[in-house]
């Protein structure tokens, strides 16, 4: 059976990411590890690690993308909630099972990870993301 291991991340939703790093970093002090672009989401993501997670600050690079959508219907805030999984073909199995809804049916494969959305209306309103390192 397939478990949540931890909160991977937070996703937050930025309009400019060094505005943003003004209260995560200097505020806050939560430093910044690294900004990665990745074109499969269409955004730029800025990684402030906090203890075994992190914030992630997301910032759309294209305005086609659902982050840029997002932060023109909502303005920034919270995005999503990433729990990292041990198994994510066995988790979204039981998921389906469930009866949850995901927002694909195969998990996306990027360096390092695997990752798939499940749809906010099978979670009372919250986009959740599952996350498998795969390092």
């Amino acid at each position: 059976m397939a478990k949540i291991k931890k909160i991977n991340h937070v996703a937050v939703v930025v309009g400019d990411v060094d505005e943003a790093l003004k209260f995560w970093q200097d505020a806050m002090g939560i430093q910044l590890h690294h900004l990665e672009d990745v074109p499969s989401q269409k955004a730029q993501v800025a990684f402030l690690p906090v203890g075994e997670s992190e914030v992630e600050l997301v910032k759309p690079t294209s305005d086609d993308s659902g982050v840029a959508k997002f932060l023109a219907e909502r303005g920034g805030g919270m995005h999503h909630l990433c729990f990292e999984v041990d198994d994510i073909a066995g988790m979204m199995a039981q998921l389906k099972e469930k009866g949850v809804r995901l927002l694909s049916e195969e998990p996306q494969v990027l360096p390092g990870r695997k990752m798939v959305f499940i749809h906010p209306k099978s979670t009372g309103g919250v986009l959740v993301e599952l996350y498998e390192v795969t390092k």
